[in-house]
Order: structure tokens, then sequence, then C-alpha cells
């Protein structure tokens, strides 16, 4: 007999939790697996010490079958033990799913120098982040002293429609890819789009027009931000984007959008100059600007 194969699967880029539940009519698919990962994703800032019962609250996953999963883990090393505690946390051996991506951009090393640059004259934080279906992952980042709340860490998500860096990697996505990333912000969550959507399509068209976008406060109140768009891979469908965050405090007038977008924008382009790679294409720059109007 033929499996049964989801005919419309959610993007790879989903949460392991997302996936698992339109997983049903999927014969080939690894419960089993996606479950070990959702219970994995459950640690997050704020959630780095779990328990058997906190993570099936979290996961909706049975105490029983968690309390599996989480033994099997620790077992390979992705969680570790806390007997004190009775508790988990994030193992060692995790970290090291995360080098050969990052090691596939090299690029990181070469704009490390630049950005750090940047960071100290404003006195703020200078970070490259990578789209993931409706968040940004940061993977590179640098920063002056006293930065105040906001702290960016590489493998830190933020919400694309609400931040600059966001919109930004937004910028670089083929018309079609744009579309459906709208349509997935507005399918996951139709309150945050619907508030944010004017200002989202805002950055897109303020990219095309001045290399750059603004953000004030609208993610954390404390931290105005601009960003621009790098680049996008069409071989591995990767885009990124590079921002600098400044205390609000810091800011004297006009000084984000006279002084630092301009700087921010140079600095995107010397990255793709010295990395041989494109901005976005003349017909996603031409849809970017009309998509405000819509």
């Amino acid at each position: 007999m033929a499996q049964r194969v989801r005919t419309k699967p959610p993007p790879a880029s989903s949460s392991a939790a997302a996936v698992l539940a339109s997983s049903g009519d999927d014969a080939a698919f690894a419960t089993t697996l996606a479950k070990g990962l959702v219970v994995l994703e459950a640690f997050k800032d704020g959630t780095t010490l779990l328990g058997n019962m906190e993570l099936s609250t979290l996961t909706g996953i049975p105490r029983p079958t968690v309390a599996r999963l989480t033994h099997t883990l620790a077992e390979l090393g992705y969680l570790r033990y806390d007997a004190e505690r009775a508790k988990y946390r994030v193992g060692a051996r995790a970290l090291r799913m995360a080098h050969p991506l990052l090691a596939d951009m090299q690029f990181r090393q070469v704009a490390r120098p630049m950005m750090q640059e940047l960071a100290q004259s404003v006195r703020g934080t200078v970070s490259i982040g990578l789209l993931d279906g409706t968040s940004m992952i940061y993977i590179e980042t640098a920063r002056s002293g006293d930065v105040g709340p906001h702290v960016p860490d590489i493998g830190m998500p933020i919400p694309v429609v609400m931040t600059a860096m966001g919109r930004a990697a937004a910028a670089t996505l083929p018309p079609a890819d744009a579309a459906l990333l709208e349509e997935r912000i507005a399918s996951e969550d139709a309150e945050l789009w619907s508030a944010f959507r004017d200002r989202y399509r805002a950055g897109l068209t303020q990219c095309a027009s001045r290399g750059f976008c603004t953000c004030w406060g609208e993610y954390m109140a404390s931290i105005h931000a601009v960003a621009a768009p790098l680049f996008h891979a069409d071989e591995t469908k990767r885009s990124f984007s590079i921002n600098c965050g400044i205390p609000a405090f810091r800011l004297q007038p006009g000084q984000l959008e006279g002084e630092i977008g301009p700087r921010i924008a140079a600095l995107a382009d010397s990255i793709r100059a010295i990395i041989g790679a494109a901005g976005p294409a003349a017909e996603t720059q031409k849809q970017n600007k009309k998509r405000a109007r819509k």
C-alpha cells in the first residue's frame, strides 16, 4: 500500500511543535524524533532549567513520554540532568549542531571587524541575522560597552514583522517568497500582523528607496534600530540582513536616519563587495516600493 504523504507541508523552519501538529497524514514522519525536538525547543530564554512536568505542560506531550525523551536526550548529551533540582538543562552536545551551519557562513569573519568598529563608534550593537520562517536568528554580533537591556547573542531569535532586522531581510526576498512570508506572518498571528503590517511594508519601501529601514522601539521600547538588506543566497535560500541598535537615550534628534542609517547601508555594501554578493534584485526593489501602498 502506498504511503500517504502530506500534500502541503509546513515550511521547514516552522517550530517542531507546529510540524508535529500537522503531520498526522504523513506515514513517513518520525513522530518520536519530532517529539524529542519539541522537548529541546522548549528550552528558551527564561526557561533554561526544566523538569519533566514543566516540559509536559509546555509541549503538551504526556509526562511519561517526556520522561523517556529527556532520559534519552540526556544519555546522548543533548540534555544534562541536574540531580539537586531534579531538572534538565541543555547539554553541550546541542551546541555542536550549530557549528556546521555557522561554518557555512564564512562571510561573518569578514564582517566582524567592520561591525565592531561601527558598534564602538555609535556605542551600540551591530548584528547580522538570518531569516528563519517568521523569525530572525542572530548569527553574528558586535557590541560596545554598555548597550542597555537588549544584548544580542548568536542563536537568539527575534520576530520579523516588528524589527528593522526582519524587515531588511524580507526586503532581499524574491517577490513570490516575500508574498508567502506575509501570508505566513498573518496566518501565525493575525493580531500582530494587523498591528505591524503598515510599518512592516513601509520598512520594505525604505530599504528599496534608501538602503535601510528604521524601527523606533517597536520591538523593545528602549532600543531604536536601523537595518540594511545584505543578500539572498539563491542556492541555499538563505536571506541575511545587518542591523544597528542604539539605546534611545543616546540618540540625538535625526541621528538614527541621518547618520546611522546611511552607515549601516554602507557597511552592507562593503560586506557584499568583499564577498562578491549581490543586493536585492531590481524586480525585488520595484515590488518592495509598491508594497507599502497595498
